[in-house]
């Protein structure tokens, strides 16, 4: 990796230095619409993992790579004050596979764990302060080595929070699709759907393409 940010969680250290002034223009909503798709994983370079001995071999399979994209999933909340027991998904992906890990088993939640706190793997992607917080809280442990690439941008130029769109937009010249019925569907679900699968593993693996395409993977 070559000179990535790398979120520090050690108290009272500035994890980012201070951004340069936001002067590169980044495309509209409008001008995304118009890109030609950003091309996805289809469902056979996506494995589900939801057990222990799925989980010790899709960890053996990321540890080969250096760099994952990094995201997860929580159940929707919908009323004032309601909290999150998330995340329920954990998406991780290279620039060939990605796997979509469920935490219901226990087994595989700590496989999870153990994986997200491994220092030596950079983890990327976008908006990953919430999601950081919610595995401490469930995982009862701190991931490492996470790249936040808002921040990667902000340094760059561009305007604070590029989010996954406007990266794809900005590096490939093409639309990142997401669905909002997959989005706020039922990540608790014992059963994901296609939909949900797709999404989540998507959302990982256009993460891995940003980060080699930034040349910090």
């Amino acid at each position: 990796m070559h000179n990535a940010l790398i979120i520090d969680p050690a108290p009272g250290r500035q994890p980012f230095p201070e951004p340069m002034p936001t002067t590169r223009p980044t495309p509209s909503k409008e001008e995304i619409a118009l890109l030609p798709e950003f091309g996805r994983l289809g469902l056979e370079r996506i494995t589900l993992v939801d057990s222990g001995p799925q989980a010790v071999e899709a960890c053996a399979a990321l540890r080969d790579h250096a760099a994952w994209g990094f995201d997860t999933e929580s159940k929707p909340t919908f009323f004032k004050d309601q909290v999150s027991d998330g995340p329920h998904i954990v998406q991780l992906a290279t620039l060939q596979h990605a796997w979509v890990f469920q935490l219901t088993d226990p087994a595989c939640r700590d496989r999870v764990a153990g994986l997200l706190a491994e220092a030596a793997h950079t983890k990327a992607g976008f908006g990953l302060g919430d999601d950081t917080k919610r595995i401490v809280s469930k995982l009862r442990v701190e991931p490492a080595g996470v790249l936040e690439l808002n921040a990667v941008f902000r340094q760059r130029g561009y305007r604070k929070d590029m989010g996954v769109k406007g990266a794809v937009a900005v590096l490939f010249n093409q639309r990142f699709i997401k669905s909002k019925k997959a989005a706020t569907s039922n990540w608790a679900n014992p059963r994901l759907s296609e939909a949900q699968l797709i999404y989540a593993a998507n959302d990982a693996y256009a993460a891995a393409r940003v980060l080699a395409a930034l040349a910090l993977g």
